[in-house]
Formats: C-alpha cells, sequence, structure tokens
C-alpha cells in the first residue's frame, strides 16, 4: 500500500508539468489512488466528491476576496499605489522584489489576509514589471516566500496556528513541547528558506526578461493595465479604504475570511464606491480571477481524504521507518521526504501535520531524537511541498496575480521555481537540524 501515495503524486506531477490542467491532474490522482488501493471506480469517485467540501470554507473564501479585488480594482485606487512603488522603487528591481517580499511577509501575521491581497496588488503593477523587464518567476519566489516563511519561523498569525498545530500533537502523542520551543526549533528550517530566497532573487533570476517576446496563452484581463494619468485621491477611493479596513477587522475579530470578504465587499456597493449595477461585473471577473483556485482547493481536500482512507500514508511510513535500522541522519531524511510526497499531494502544510505527526513521534522516539530534533522534523515535513506544490494555495495565489495577461505558466513559472529555491533548502537545514538539536 506504500507505492499508493507515491505513485499518486508523481502523476499529479507528472501530468502538471506536462501543463495538463491542474484540477483534471488532481482528479486523476485521486483517481488513481483509490484504484491502486483496491477500491473500485464508483467508490472512489463517491469518496473523493464526499470530502471536497474539507476546503469549502476557503474555496468561497477565495471568490468573493476575487470579486472584492476587481471591486477595489474599478475604482482605480489601485493606481494610486503604483505610481508610488513607481517612485520609491525607481527601476530598481532588487528594492522591489525584496519590497514585495515584505508586503507578503506582513499578510501572515501584522494583517493577516493570507493571499487575499495579491489579486489586488499584483495586478496592477504587472505593466510595471514589464517596463522593468523584472523575471515573474522572480515576483512569484518573493510571494511564496512571503506567504510561507512567516508562519514557518514566526508564532504570530498564521504562524501562531502553524506552530500551535505542531506543540498541539506533539503534546497529543505523549511529548511535552512548549510553544517557544517550537519556534526555536523552527528557525533554522526558516533561514533556509531566507536563502533559497537571496539565491532566486539575486543569481537565478537576475537577468532582464521581455515579455513583450512571449505570446499569451489564454484571455487576457485590463486589471493588468498601467495608466500615467495623475492619481487623484477622491471620495469613492476614501470609501474603498473603509471597506477594506472593515473586511480586515470582521475577518480578524471572527476568524472567518468569508465574512471579512463579504464585509468588504458588500460595503463597496453600500458605499457606492463602485455602483451596484457593475455587481454582475465584478462578481463575473472575481470568479474567473479566483474561481479555479477554489476548485483546485475542493480537489485536493477530496485527494488528501482519500489518500487518508486507502492507509497509504501509515502504510508508507512504516515501510520506510522499517528499512532504516536506527540510523538517524536516514531516518530524519526519509521522514522529510515523506512529508514532501503527503504535502505535495494535499497542498496544505497545516492540514499535514495532525496526519504525520501521530506516525513521527514513535519512529523519532524509538530512534533517539530529541524533542526538539522531533519537531523539527514534523515541522519541517508539514512545510516541505507547500511551496512547489500544483495544489498548495500559496503558488495558486501567486499565480492567480501574476498571469492576468496570460504570460505566467502556474507550473513552469511559480511551482518548478518556488519548489527548487524553498523546498530544497527546507529539506537540507531542516535535515541538518534534526540531527544537531
Amino acid at each position: 500500500m506504500a507505492f499508493v501515495v507515491i505513485a499518486s503524486v508523481l502523476i499529479m506531477v507528472i501530468l502538471s508539468l506536462l501543463r495538463v490542467n491542474v484540477l483534471l491532474a488532481i482528479v486523476i490522482s485521486a483517481l488513481s489512488a483509490g484504484l491502486m488501493s483496491g477500491m473500485s471506480l464508483a467508490d472512489t469517485v463517491k469518496l473523493f466528491v464526499e470530502n471536497m467540501g474539507g476546503s469549502a470554507n476557503t474555496a468561497l473564501s477565495y471568490v468573493l476576496l476575487g470579486g472584492f479585488a476587481v471591486a477595489i480594482s474599478l475604482t482605480g485606487i489601485t493606481r494610486g499605489l503604483v505610481q508610488f512603488l513607481r517612485k520609491a522603487v525607481k527601476g530598481k528591481r532588487g528594492v522591489m522584489l525584496i519590497a514585495i517580499a515584505l508586503i507578503a511577509s506582513l499578510s501572515q501575521n501584522a494583517v493577516p489576509v493570507h493571499i487575499a491581497f495579491v489579486p489586488i496588488l499584483i495586478p496592477p503593477l504587472i505593466a510595471l514589471f514589464d517596463k522593468m523587464q523584472l523575471d515573474r518567476r522572480a515576483v512569484a519566489t518573493s510571494l511564496v516566500f512571503g506567504l510561507k516563511a512567516p508562519y514557518v519561523m514566526l508564532p504570530v498569525g498564521f504562524g501562531l496556528i502553524f506552530q500551535g498545530i505542531i506543540r498541539d500533537n506533539m503534546v497529543e502523542n505523549g511529548i511535552e513541547f512548549s510553544l517557544n520551543e517550537v519556534t526555536q526549533a523552527m528557525l533554522i528550517p526558516g533561514l533556509g528558506m531566507v536563502v533559497g530566497l537571496l539565491i532566486a532573487l539575486f543569481i537565478t533570476y537576475r537577468k532582464k526578461r521581455d515579455y513583450s517576446q512571449i505570446e499569451a496563452t489564454e484571455a487576457t484581463s485590463n486589471m493588468a493595465d498601467e495608466s500615467d494619468e495623475p492619481f487623484r485621491f477622491e471620495t469613492k477611493h476614501f470609501m474603498t479604504l473603509i471597506a477594506i479596513v472593515a473586511a480586515l477587522v470582521v475577518q480578524i475579530i471572527t476568524g472567518e475570511m468569508v465574512l471579512g470578504a463579504l464585509t468588504g465587499l458588500l460595503l463597496m456597493f453600500i458605499l457606492v464606491a463602485v455602483p451596484f449595477k457593475q455587481g454582475e461585473e465584478v462578481m463575473s471577473k472575481g470568479i474567473g480571477m479566483m474561481g479555479m483556485i477554489a476548485f483546485i482547493m475542493l480537489a485536493a481536500s477530496g485527494f488528501g481524504e482519500v489518500l487518508k482512507q486507502t492507509g497509504s500514508v501509515e502504510a508508507l511510513v512504516d515501510a520506510s521507518s522499517g528499512m532504516l535500522e536506527g540510523n538517524k541522519a536516514v531516518i530524519a531524511m526519509i521522514l522529510l521526504l515523506v512529508g514532501l510526497l503527503i504535502t505535495m499531494g494535499i497542498g496544505t502544510s497545516f492540514g499535514t501535520i495532525p496526519i504525520i505527526a501521530a506516525l513521527y513521534v514513535p519512529i523519532a522516539l524509538a530512534a533517539g531524537f530529541s524533542p526538539m530534533a522531533i519537531a523539527v522534523l514534523i515541522g519541517t515535513a508539514g512545510a516541505l511541498g507547500d511551496a512547489g506544490s500544483p495544489a498548495s494555495d500559496s503558488t495558486l495565489g501567486a499565480t492567480a496575480g501574476l498571469n492576468v495577461d496570460g504570460k505566467h505558466n502556474h507550473i513552469w513559472d511559480t511551482c518548478v521555481p518556488t519548489f527548487i529555491h524553498f523546498n530544497i533548502p527546507l529539506l537540507i537545514f531542516g535535515w541538518a537540524a534534526s540531527i544537531l538539536l
């Protein structure tokens, strides 16, 4: 049974690399997993569909956020932001990329909106990126770093949730551990991501890239247009800021992104920042921008449940640990690679932790790992695969912002670069930390 996880995830990755639609690749991989485990096609489809609802809240959030982003763009307020950044950056590509990484990092803690800022900030900057001949793969790397590194290293915002899950699952499996110790353990793997970011920005993608020579692969959006008309702050822009602040406050108070996005969207119409008659246009464009992400998240949830129900995850861990015979260095590497496979398939670091913690703790204790090293193994194994996964909301969000003109490929321009620059350093630094701590 252990081969089911490996085979199904490889099927998804290979199909994606061959430019098969990600949603279709996930569905085929889920059906393959069920059939390889001995389930009938009908039972596999039933299990897959019944468990797609696990990400329904997230999917609805993204659709509403897409509409909110479109409404904000229609007011023209983003033109002011673009003109401000153009003056502040002054053509310096490195400064622009670092600024994007910092803004993305704030979306995980100080202003916990996750990927909600991407469709608002990035599309209006596309024309500026092209004028600077900025490689969008570098932008994607900056975005995914900001969406991932803060929750790996910092116990604030989404990081508090992620590290709290690690602590809670260690306690549930018999290891008394504090949140502060989790943070200390995850600093070393997180530093690996910093190294990966610097390599991507200043070595791999430092050369200019002319996007006028790249043919669009799909319909374009006018959200990427740039205007040189001087920006004037008007009443509708003030109302837009009220809607944005209200959406943020509601999300923080309730903990529900759906309510936050809905609040912001409704206020855009109630405050007449956007005319009510444009409601149909707002939602249709919003669904066009974020709808595919929503469906992919739903499918990934179903795929993850199929993998869990087949028992293949447990079988993979048992089969791997049974062959290692107490070699800590090898055990650590195998456990991290297993986490990479699982997260690549499921597409969520947060959802992977509870699955692997119960399996990893007894193996790691028997092999003589310290509690700090076990925290590193669980946290790194969970975080591995989020960057680079075709089904991750981090990579999907980056692509949604960068592909508004049809010139940015999800797999080759977002997933492959982020896999190389974040998963490989995470694997190396996480492995080293598990041995040293």
